[in-house]
C-alpha cells in the first residue's frame, strides 16, 4: 500500500539528470529501469514491488517484475532507496533515506507513514545491551489504527 507522506516529507521529484548522476556517483549505470523507478519512488509513500513495477512499465512500457526487484536491490545497497518490512506485510520500499526515520503502521488497513526520529541523532534508541556490537540505525514500528480506520467515538 502507498500512502503519501506529510508535505515536509515527500521527496523532491524525480529529476532525470540529477538521478543519473546519483547512480553514476554510486558505481551504477544510469539504465532505464533505475531511472523510472527512482522517479517512481520519488513521488513518495511507501510502495510495495507489484506498485513500482505498475509504474515503471507506465513510463518503460514492458519490465518483468524480476527486473525491478534486480534494481531494487541496487538501488538499496547503494543507499538510494529503503527496503521496509512491516510484520506480516509485503516489503515497501521508499525513497526516504539516511535520516534514520522511523513507521506508523495501520494494523487494519496497512497504510504506513513516516515518523522522524525519536529522540537525538542516529541510531536515536539506546539499546540496554550492545554486546559489542557498534550500532548506526535504529528501526522501529509503531502499530495503531489510523484515522480513516479508528471507529467514531
Amino acid at each position: 500500500m502507498s500512502v503519501e507522506a506529510p508535505p515536509s516529507e515527500v521527496p523532491p521529484p524525480s529529476d532525470p539528470a540529477a538521478d543519473a548522476a546519483r547512480l553514476r556517483a554510486a558505481g551504477l549505470r544510469a539504465t532505464g529501469p533505475r531511472l523510472a523507478t527512482l522517479a517512481v519512488l520519488a513521488a513518495g509513500g511507501h510502495m510495495s514491488v507489484e506498485a513500482i513495477a505498475a509504474g515503471v512499465r507506465a513510463r518503460l512500457g514492458g519490465v518483468s517484475t524480476q527486473a525491478v526487484y534486480d534494481v531494487l536491490r541496487a538501488l538499496g545497497d547503494a543507499g538510494m532507496v529503503r527496503r521496509i518490512e512491516p510484520a506480516g506485510s509485503p516489503a515497501l520500499f521508499e525513497a526516504r533515506v539516511g535520516d534514520n526515520h522511523h513507521h506508523l503502521v495501520c494494523r487494519r488497513c496497512g497504510a504506513v507513514v513516516d515518523v522522524d526520529c525519536a529522540v537525538g541523532e542516529a541510531p536515536c534508541l539506546e539499546a540496554s545491551g550492545l554486546a559489542g556490537f557498534r550500532v548506526d540505525e535504529a528501526e522501529l514500528t509503531f502499530w495503531g489504527l489510523c484515522p480513516s480506520c479508528q471507529p467514531d467515538v
